[in-house]
């Protein structure tokens, strides 16, 4: 969906598998925290900053916890975080000094 332009139409099925994983295998399964990252970068897509970044914001420490901080999946989320906080319109100067901490 998200390569024919439908970004809102993955993000809903995202967060569905997200949803679902969560209740199937719990919040510190890899399956399920790459379903949230996969949801966190349609919502960055789609320039939903704040609901990409509270997820992303939940994710990395259960990703630090459960795949170590040095995993990919944990990685990416990072680059994410970032990434959110300095395309973002509204950011603060703060947001950038963020930004650049974790890059």
């Amino acid at each position: 969906l998200a390569e024919l332009g439908r970004e809102d139409e993955a993000l809903v099925l995202e967060r569905d598998v997200y949803a679902r994983r969560v209740a199937i295998f719990g919040v510190s399964h890899a399956h399920t925290i790459g379903s949230g990252l996969n949801a966190a970068i349609y919502m960055k897509r789609l320039e939903l900053w704040g609901e990409a970044k509270a997820l992303l914001d939940e994710l990395l420490p259960t990703a630090r916890r459960a795949l170590g901080p040095d995993h990919g999946q944990t990685l990416t989320i990072n680059l994410n975080i970032a990434s959110v906080l300095h395309n973002n319109p509204q950011r603060t100067r703060d947001d950038l000094l963020e930004a650049e901490t974790i890059m």
